[in-house]
């Protein structure tokens, strides 16, 4: 569980870090994102720090959503027990449907700044690019491996979902010790 608070801290952390500039000074993010240097437009300017808000309150949704602060009125409700991915925890119950869309969200971005990284070349979407991917792997990983409705075994690294159906599997351990013990007896 330490992972998924620190996916859901991180992506906080990071949306805030984001909408700061955009808020206090959306001249100097327009300034370096803005082929010539120029006075951006009043429409700039509001869109810079309305886009700045959203990925604040987006932030913070995230982290009540995911159940990193508790939101129960009784103490002694939240100190019993983390909180988990379960679909039935009562304390998080959004908590997968929100790790989820926090990861489609970073890998999107992390793809936007990576295009336009690539077309540009200028810094800041160097350093989108960074950010988003490590906080798109972390939330991919809670998503396969945190979760309980995770498919991924830790053990084996296979997949839980496959069947033999149609064709048996020869070769795994499962079905060689049956075929030692079955002829054993």
């Amino acid at each position: 569980m330490d992972v998924f608070y620190s996916f859901s801290y991180g992506t906080a952390g990071w949306l805030t870090l984001q909408s700061f500039p955009l808020v206090i000074y959306p001249t100097i993010i327009i300034a370096l994102l803005s082929p010539e240097v120029r006075e951006p437009t009043a429409i700039e300017e509001y869109f810079a720090k309305s886009l700045g808000l959203s990925l604040f309150t987006l932030g913070i949704l995230i982290v009540l959503l995911t159940g990193s602060v508790p939101l129960t009125s009784s103490i002694s409700e939240t100190t019993n027990a983390a909180v988990t991915t379960e679909a039935s925890d009562p304390k998080a119950p959004y908590a997968v449907p929100t790790l989820t869309i926090g990861t489609v969200y970073h890998s999107a971005n992390a793809f936007y700044c990576y295009t336009w990284y690539t077309t540009t070349g200028r810094f800041p979407f160097a350093l989108g690019v960074v950010g988003s991917s490590i906080l798109g792997a972390i939330g991919l990983w809670c998503i396969l491996f945190a979760s309980t409705s995770g498919r991924i075994s830790r053990k084996t690294g296979a997949d839980k979902r496959t069947s033999g159906f149609p064709f048996k599997n020869e070769e795994s351990a499962s079905q060689r010790k049956k075929k030692l013990f079955g002829k054993s007896r």
